[in-house]
């Protein structure tokens, strides 16, 4: 835990007050995930991603790493005329996600590929806000591979960039120095502004300048 358990159960709590979320939809996503032990953002971080699509007003939106569609969900439930790019290995992950989006009344607000999430990305230009959630030591070079094909304006967020507070280690493992790598990087560039936000498990949000 990031935060001290009873922050986070005060967040928790205040989330379930809101009227925006399809409920029935977002629980059914939510005990899949408890059910099958698989690593979704949750809703604080949910919601703050529905929060940034609304203030940014996307045409285009590209999930490196979209699972079985949770994280789109929130993406899809804020856009208004524009797309969402989901991208996975795994078929099964994406058959998943085009019946939850199905049922949640989204399915026309995505686009769904199959693949590597960072090739599939390089196909599309004027991309206004890039979202990482694949494997996590190679964040660098995806940023690195498709900053080019950012908007100027484009967000760019990633998720784990504190990785359990594994950041903090002297000695960290190999995965945990490639998110440390990512992350000096992105405060670093001069074609970023960067901030780190310490929701669930840390997001970057970047702009790019």
């Amino acid at each position: 835990m990031i935060l001290f358990e009873d922050v986070q159960r005060y967040i928790d709590k205040l989330n379930y007050l809101s009227k925006v979320e399809d409920e029935d939809i977002l629980n059914q996503m939510e005990e899949f995930a408890q059910k099958e032990g698989f690593p979704i953002v949750g809703r604080s971080v949910g919601r703050f991603l529905y929060l940034i699509t609304k203030l940014k007003n996307p045409k285009l939106i590209v999930e490196v790493g979209s699972g079985y569609g949770y994280s789109a969900y929130w993406f899809a439930k804020a856009i208004s005329k524009g797309k969402v790019v989901l991208t996975d290995y795994n078929q099964d992950n994406l058959d998943k996600a085009r019946i939850f989006l199905s049922k949640a009344g989204l399915i026309e607000k995505v686009e769904i590929r199959l693949g590597n999430g960072v090739e599939i990305a390089k196909d599309y230009k004027n991309i206004d806000i890039l979202f990482f959630d694949h494997e996590k030591a190679k964040y660098l070079d995806s940023i690195l591979m498709l900053k080019d094909n950012l908007n100027s304006g484009g967000l760019v967020i990633a998720d784990n960039t504190l990785w359990h507070g594994k950041v903090l280690e002297e000695a960290p493992d190999r995965q945990t120095k490639k998110i440390k790598e990512f992350n000096e990087y992105m405060f670093s560039s001069p074609e970023f502004f960067t901030t780190l936000i310490p929701l669930r498990d840390g997001l970057i949000l970047s702009v790019k300048v």
